[in-house]
């Protein structure tokens, strides 16, 4: 059964069609897998009567010729996403034991097409964090390791569980969610591909808010096609999100192999950040060779409001954090600590509730939006957020068709490494991801080499709005160039 594990999205989908294997053999095998893997810490809840079940139902209408898209194809969901009678608490005490009357409109769209819930995996809580070791369910563990040490590595986060899990074959795919991040970083540093589609092009409809005018929800898979096929599923228009944008989805998966040549890459100088790794940089330029021996034309490019895009974010995202956790009070669902009155049950329940970098980015939030300090931060940084994208747009105005950047400025740390006194040396990791977020844009990461010490490293490519076809098209160039990357099973 571990043979089925080590299948893609695409070819196990592929197999269900040819009956090689069953939906329920297909279960069975990830549900075993998940079971010998929990040293990996990557789900919180296991479901595996709701994943037989389901993929029974598949089965019968494989037999029939009647199958979906994602007919019996195993997934793992991001406990930020809501799910009927599933437990869902963003991995924070502060939800206890929420379990949900109702469905997201993502996963909703996963089930509409055929695909099995395996279970709700691992994140930083309320996406907070870049190594998920936020969550109160303890942190994930990358399946990889440096060479010749046993030392545990972070898988990136907020999105930890969703990568851990695609790497180590616990799932075929995993939703996950993107603010500054989210999704490429955590990719990057499993060896897994993951794109954080333009803003309004997934809904955010029944997925717990961070930051709102940031959050875009995205897939991560193990290859190029796994990704484009989740997230034609996950993508459409949602009346119940009006931030959703109505817009065909194309078939994203027809992208695949359209030619490149002729196409204008750019690079831009401001991604050469002090303090980046000199292998990192290495990457970046076979990735520049790997593109133009595909035909592509590459032309340096300015992004000149990018050394303040992080400052900005860490700005507007604490502030609409803030605003969006102000709703967990104890009264209505969730934790709910005693006090002498309504005023000290509330801060009773948000001090208990609530960890210590979630609390922080709240204090921050606040701060930023009080009054005297409005004008001169927020205002300041949303004026930012405008030149960042104007930036992009005038890029993209003179034919630029897409971007390409390393995704992190190193490989996966230490657990424990990063996570002390000084938060902004952890905020540091999102230097090459933030902008995408700010200017509302798509990106994709896709594993493009190992690092001295073994570990995956990624690279970026940020695209016009609306146009992940070129971004898949260009990903496939650079996957079949690099190979893939998998990491041993050391934990079974």
């Amino acid at each position: 059964m571990t043979e089925l594990t080590s299948l893609t999205l695409a070819e196990a989908r592929d197999g269900l069609r040819k009956r090689a294997f069953s939906a329920v053999e297909l279960a069975d095998a990830h549900v075993a897998a998940i079971e010998q893997a929990r040293a990996l810490n990557a789900y919180v809840v296991e479901t595996p009567d709701v994943a037989r079940a389901m993929a029974k139902d598949a089965d019968t209408r494989l037999k029939s010729s009647d199958a979906r898209p994602l007919e019996g194809i195993p997934l793992g969901i991001k406990d930020l996403f809501a799910t009927k009678d599933v437990r869902t608490t963003a991995c924070s005490r502060i939800l206890d034991n929420f379990v949900p009357t109702y469905e997201s409109t993502v996963t909703s769209q996963l089930w509409r097409d055929g695909a099995v819930m395996l279970g709700k995996l691992n994140n930083d809580e309320f996406a907070m964090g870049s190594s998920n070791e936020t969550s109160c369910f303890g942190p994930v563990i990358n399946p990889w390791r440096r060479k010749g040490s046993n030392a545990a590595l972070v898988p990136g986060g907020s999105s930890g569980g969703s990568s851990a899990a695609v790497a180590a074959r616990l799932c075929l795919g995993a939703t996950a969610t993107d603010t500054g991040g989210s999704i490429r970083q955590p990719a990057a540093f499993t060896g897994t591909v993951g794109i954080k589609p333009t803003y309004g092009r997934c809904s955010r409809w029944g997925i717990i808010a961070y930051a709102s005018s940031l959050d875009q929800a995205g897939p991560i898979a193990r290859t190029v096609r796994d990704t484009a096929i989740l997230l034609r599923s996950m993508a459409g228009h949602d009346p119940k999100d009006s931030t959703s944008v109505d817009r065909a989805v194309p078939d994203y998966e027809a992208a695949l192999g359209r030619p490149v040549k002729g196409l204008t890459i750019g690079i831009p100088k401001e991604y050469r950040v002090p303090g980046m790794a000199a292998e990192i940089g290495t990457l970046w330029e076979q990735g520049v060779a790997w593109l133009k021996a595909a035909g592509a034309e590459i032309v340096e490019v300015s992004l000149p409001h990018t050394k303040y895009a992080l400052p900005a974010y860490y700005i507007v995202a604490p502030a609409e954090a803030s605003s969006n956790l102000a709703r967990y009070d104890g009264v209505r669902y969730g934790l709910r600590q005693p006090g002498r009155d309504v005023i000290g049950m509330y801060e009773k329940t948000r001090a208990d509730g609530f960890g210590a970098e979630v609390r922080r980015r709240i204090m921050i939030g606040t701060y930023v939006l009080s009054a005297g300090y409005y004008d001169a931060y927020y205002l300041q940084a949303q004026k930012v957020r405008t030149l960042i994208k104007r930036d992009f747009d005038d890029c993209f105005a003179k034919g630029v068709d897409a971007i390409l950047t390393p995704t992190t400025p190193s490989d996966a740390f230490g657990l424990g490494e990063k996570a002390g006194a000084d938060p902004i040396e952890m905020y540091l990791n999102d230097v090459f991801t933030v902008t995408v977020n700010m200017a509302g844009l798509p990106g994709l990461s896709i594993p493009a080499g190992l690092s001295s010490d073994g570990l995956p490293l990624g690279l970026q490519l940020i695209g016009r709005p609306f146009d992940e076809e070129t971004l898949f098209s260009l990903g496939a160039v650079i996957e079949q160039a690099a190979g893939s990357f998998m990491p041993e099973r050391w934990w079974y």
